[in-house]
C-alpha cells in the first residue's frame, strides 16, 4: 500500500508541476515543445473534476512552498484558490487539452497566470 501511495504521489506531483511550470513558461514565451519527453498520466483522461483540482492544488503547493520558502500547509488557501479559479476558467477545449497533454495549452496558461495574480501568489521566474 505504501508504494502505491508513493507512486500516486509522484504521479500527482509530476502532472501538477508540469501544469504549473507550463503556465509559468508563458511569461517567457517558451513554446510547449520545451516539455518534450514528458509523459502525461493516463488517469487524467478520466479524472474527476475534484481530482483535477487536487492535482493542480498539490502542484501549486509544492512549487510555491519552494519558491517562497514557506511550509506547504501555509499555502492551502491560496493554492486552493488558484486551482479552483484556473480550472473553472478553462473552456472545454482547454480542459481536454490538459487531460490529453498533462499541461496547460497557451490560452489556459494565460488563465493560470491570471489566477496566480488573483490569488496573491507570486509567478515563478
Amino acid at each position: 500500500m505504501r508504494s502505491i501511495a508513493s507512486r500516486t504521489g509522484r504521479i500527482l506531483l509530476a502532472a501538477g508541476l508540469v501544469s504549473l511550470l507550463a503556465a509559468c513558461n508563458a511569461n517567457k514565451g517558451a513554446p510547449t515543445a520545451s516539455l518534450e519527453g514528458y509523459t502525461p498520466d493516463p488517469a487524467l483522461k478520466t479524472a474527476s473534476a475534484s481530482n483535477l483540482t487536487g492535482r493542480v492544488r498539490y502542484a501549486c503547493t509544492v512549487t510555491q512552498s519552494r519558491l517562497q520558502s514557506v511550509p506547504e500547509a501555509s499555502l492551502a488557501r491560496p493554492c486552493g484558490c488558484y486551482a479552483k479559479q484556473t480550472l473553472a476558467s478553462l473552456n472545454p477545449a482547454e480542459l481536454e487539452s490538459y487531460r490529453t497533454t498533462g499541461y496547460f495549452n497557451d490560452s489556459a496558461r494565460a488563465k493560470a497566470l491570471s489566477a496566480l495574480d488573483s490569488c496573491s501568489l507570486p509567478r515563478p521566474a
